[in-house]
């Protein structure tokens, strides 16, 4: 992300709908995972999901490529450092949690990737990432968000168990706004994440939070979501 974009994901994130019901789906997966150890955010830009593995208890780490993001997260109160996703500065097995929010999509090697990420994840350590869904949805705000690709599920699971892990559950996020969201972004020469009105962000954020008592998640989504983790023995 540009540091542009990163400002703006710092400004809008702690009232913009899709941001703050991502970090309600995260909240739900950390109380699934049990006692909280240590946790690494991948791509963390300003440590807005950061926060919530602190909030849980993780003793967590945020970790971005850009020094915008890195700068930003400091100051928010974060431990935050400064690198790349495919060569991370961090031992090996040394995390029992590993965040991976919307990054594998900007980078072109996410083989890579996915193998460094497995790389810092302890034996039996948890994963839960997620990727923009389907390259029939892709749009100028994928070009404008630099993604070079949006992933199908399968290509996604082959992927992370190339890399090492188990994915245990994938689902799909975003599911009854996928419509309106592929007119939109049909229509619009660039991101999509802007600011809007008070009224429109409570009903967009209450449509995409009825999703977690429908059964919608294996129908084709935004973004699908990965829970995962890395075998003891492999």
């Amino acid at each position: 992300m540009e540091a542009t974009d990163i400002r703006r994901t710092v400004e809008l994130e702690d009232r913009h709908w899709w941001y703050r019901e991502r970090r309600a789906m995260l909240a739900r997966e950390l109380r699934r995972l049990g006692p909280p150890g240590r946790a690494l955010d991948i791509g963390a830009a300003g440590g807005g999901n950061t926060r919530v593995l602190v909030e849980h208890g993780w003793d967590a780490l945020a970790a971005d490529y850009s020094e915008t993001a890195v700068e930003l997260a400091l100051r928010r109160g974060l431990r935050a450092i400064h690198a790349d996703a495919c060569d991370l500065p961090l031992p090996g097995e040394s995390f029992g949690l590993v965040l991976a929010f919307d990054v594998l999509e900007h980078i072109e090697d996410d083989h890579t990737a996915a193998r460094e990420l497995v790389r810092v994840l302890r034996p039996g350590g948890r994963a839960l990432i997620t990727v923009p869904c389907d390259m029939a949805l892709w749009s100028a705000h994928d070009v404008a968000s630099f993604h070079f690709r949006r992933y199908a599920r399968e290509e996604l699971a082959a992927l992370l168990r190339g890399a090492g892990l188990v994915v245990d559950r994938m689902w799909s996020w975003n599911v009854l706004m996928r419509p309106i969201v592929a007119w939109r972004r049909k229509r619009i020469g660039g991101s999509d994440v802007t600011d809007v009105p008070r009224l429109v962000n409570l009903g967009l954020g209450a449509v995409v939070a009825a999703e977690r008592y429908l059964p919608v998640k294996s129908l084709p989504g935004v973004t699908l979501v990965v829970r995962a983790h890395r075998p003891v023995f492999s």
